[in-house]
């Protein structure tokens, strides 16, 4: 569901990178405020895991589509919706940045569709809700399958009006309303299935984790390592080889613009400011499209085998899951200095 630039105006995709921005600036205030050191790893191991689990698409029987994890409900279950909005907000900054995957202009809208609703709507308005005050198995289960489906359902209504709004596109409203909200309920299910089987596998293992987040209380004494193995490990194992078998069918975006123009993307802007940065993107992306750049193949026959597909994938998978534990850890270190400077002045 990563919004290209073709779908947004300048005017549309400025306003919500400010909104993001500000967003993140209000998180980063809170998760500094009560910031829990131990979790700073924890942010990181998990968004490693998230950036792998998002390559893999499944196919959706009977349409022609595929689907993928969005990460931000699963996050948002174990960090809290601050720390989760940050984690996923890097997510997809790596991903735009170093993999071309959404565009630069629609950044902002990517990180509001995929982070803000499942962060700050369905993790505190409906999973908490369900829940209720003690976490236990039974209740996280249906309240992670809702809650998913509620984030995706409101995501894919944000890409169709921010698409809608911006005008550059020419997709009717109701045709494109029609078929992404039914296609993303399918994806929602998955979703959800998804993150009650890892949140469910780490109550299992580590129940405080899920306390720490539900109720806003620092980790402890509670040790972390295994944990952390066990997520950094499964990201290197999915974005390295598991990658590999991911659905090539368009995912449900693309499907949807696909059943109304006759073609996965919609032709490229005119306007100054999308080749701006797409020429900007296409200079910061390391492995475009999770595969090896196409000045690597042979020229007299650029189309990549089988050997480099899988070769781009692994290293594209590997690559970014180590970019995004980086970025998530040096956040988690600017907010430590953050908070240790402020409680230097504070006591002077």
């Amino acid at each position: 569901m990563h919004m290209a630039d073709a779908l947004v105006s300048p005017a549309v995709g400025g306003t919500l990178w400010a909104a993001s921005a500000a967003m993140i600036a209000y998180s980063s205030s809170r998760v500094r405020k009560n910031l829990d050191e131990r979790k700073v790893p924890l942010m990181g191991a998990l968004g490693a895991f998230v950036f792998a689990a998002q390559m893999i698409n499944f196919t959706i029987p009977a349409t022609g589509s595929s689907g993928h994890l969005g990460g931000g409900l699963l996050l948002a279950i174990l960090l809290g919706p601050y720390a989760a909005f940050l984690t996923i907000a890097s997510v997809l900054m790596v991903q735009a940045l170093f993999f071309a995957d959404g565009g630069l202009l629609a950044l902002g809208c990517n990180i509001i569709n995929l982070g803000a609703f499942p962060a700050f709507i369905a993790y505190p308005l409906i999973y908490k809700k369900l829940v209720g005050r003690k976490t236990c198995q039974s209740r996280m289960v249906m309240a992670g399958v809702i809650a998913a489906l509620v984030g995706l359902q409101l995501g894919s209504l944000g890409v169709v009006l921010q698409t809608v709004v911006s005008g550059v596109s020419a997709l009717p409203f109701n045709t494109f309303l029609l078929l992404m909200q039914p296609i993303h309920l399918v994806i929602g299910v998955v979703e959800g299935v998804v993150t009650v089987l890892v949140v469910s596998f780490i109550y299992r293992a580590r129940p405080e984790v899920l306390d720490s987040a539900h109720q806003d209380k620092p980790l402890g004494e509670l040790p972390m390592r295994p944990l952390l193995a066990i997520l950094i490990i499964s990201a290197l194992l999915i974005g390295g080889g598991l990658s590999w078998f991911a659905s090539e069918s368009p995912d449900g975006l693309e499907w949807s613009i696909a059943r109304i123009t006759g073609s996965d993307e919609l032709p490229e802007t005119d306007h100054k400011g999308h080749k701006q940065l797409a020429a900007i993107q296409e200079k910061t992306a390391l492995l475009p499209g999770y595969s090896l750049p196409a000045e690597t193949r042979d020229a007299h026959d650029p189309t990549p085998t089988a050997a480099e597909e899988r070769i781009g994938t692994s290293l594209a998978g590997i690559v970014g899951g180590t970019i995004t534990l980086s970025f998530c850890l040096l956040i988690g270190i600017f907010l430590k200095r953050r908070a240790h400077s402020q409680r230097i002045q504070a006591s002077r």
